[in-house]
């Protein structure tokens, strides 16, 4: 018995030395990917909206379809959305924004705006990445519109039962 056990040591002695031996994942940093303008550019998703989102250094000019925040996104609740990525990063009125949305209503495209601003600061500068992943901007929400099913009203609500 004492020599199987000896011999059981010695085989995990042997498979934690092989442990140690595997290649630990490659922690080199991040490299900022800009183009020949110094931009970084991202696609933002929610819902059916589709943002694609260019950010650059500047004073904090934020434009949306050739129009400015405060006249695309009129509601305070959506531009407040759009500065949050910024206000977690630690650089606001520090980025230009140009972005191009389609798509959804202008809650979905808002969150899409916001979704490809995270995305482009966190290509612009590696080091915000922590920031963003750890307040969730950098998932994309995944909820859409259910389909509509056939023999019900709406996606889930059935017709009107009649007992009589």
């Amino acid at each position: 018995m004492a020599e199987t056990l000896t011999s059981l040591d010695e085989l995990r002695g042997s498979v934690e030395g092989t442990e140690a031996a595997a290649p630990v994942m490659d922690s080199t940093p991040r490299e900022p990917q800009r183009d020949a303008l110094g931009r970084s550019y991202a696609t933002g998703k929610r819902k059916d909206a589709v943002a694609r989102v260019w950010i650059k250094p500047g004073s904090g000019k934020v434009s949306v379809n050739g129009k400015e925040m405060n006249q695309y996104f009129a509601r305070p609740v959506l531009q407040m959305i759009l500065r949050q990525p910024f206000q977690v990063a630690g650089v606001e009125g520090e980025f230009d924004v140009l972005a191009t949305v389609k798509g959804g209503g202008l809650s979905g495209q808002a969150g899409a705006v916001k979704h490809g601003i995270s995305k482009a600061l966190q290509l612009y500068e590696p080091s915000l990445r922590g920031a963003l992943k750890a307040a969730g901007f950098l998932t994309r929400d995944s909820r859409v519109v259910e389909r509509k099913k056939y023999g019900k009203r709406k996606a889930r609500r059935s017709f009107q039962f009649s007992k009589r």
